[in-house]
């Protein structure tokens, strides 16, 4: 079933805080809703792919890359690793690549740009959890995440 209409959230939601309209959609899914799980990385995408290798239980990954759009730290093969480990979608901060088969995997994708070069696989591990912000909002592990055709929307943790 699609989450609820972004639109509708905010027509509902004063609590909800949207993104700002710089984030592109990819994926092979228009629509799609999850908790956040937060990683950090620097131009090497390890901690990615290990996050995705764990079950998602319909969770939403934001992977914050600086804004770097100079390498992808998200692909084709890692939305097949995400959709097989039951992701709802992934949110970067940074650059993605191999957008055809992207669009082949049942998941969302929303991303700053498309660069053909892959991230570094030097073991970097970057960080988990913690908070990070970019497209004008704060976004912090276990709150709720909305995407779909007009927007991404991010609602308050429940209590």
């Amino acid at each position: 079933m699609p989450p609820q209409p972004t639109t509708d959230l905010c027509d509902e939601r004063p609590d909800a805080q949207v993104c700002d309209p710089v984030l592109s959609a990819f994926g092979g899914v228009a629509a799609f809703s999850g908790r956040i799980v937060i990683v950090t990385v620097t131009e090497d995408n390890a901690l990615v792919r290990a996050v995705l290798e764990r079950p998602g239980e319909g969770r939403v990954l934001v992977v914050d890359g600086g804004g770097n759009q100079r390498c992808a730290f998200f692909g084709g093969t890692l939305a097949a690793v995400a959709a097989a480990s039951g992701w709802a979608g992934v949110v970067v901060n940074g650059a993605v690549r191999d957008v055809a088969e992207m669009a082949e995997q049942p998941i969302g994708v929303r991303a700053l740009a498309v660069f053909p070069r892959r991230g570094a696989r030097d073991g970097d591990r970057g960080r988990e959890g913690g908070t990070c912000r970019f497209a004008g909002v704060g976004f912090r592990e276990g709150e709720w995440l909305v995407a779909d055709a007009d927007g991404v929307v991010l609602l308050p943790a429940a209590p």
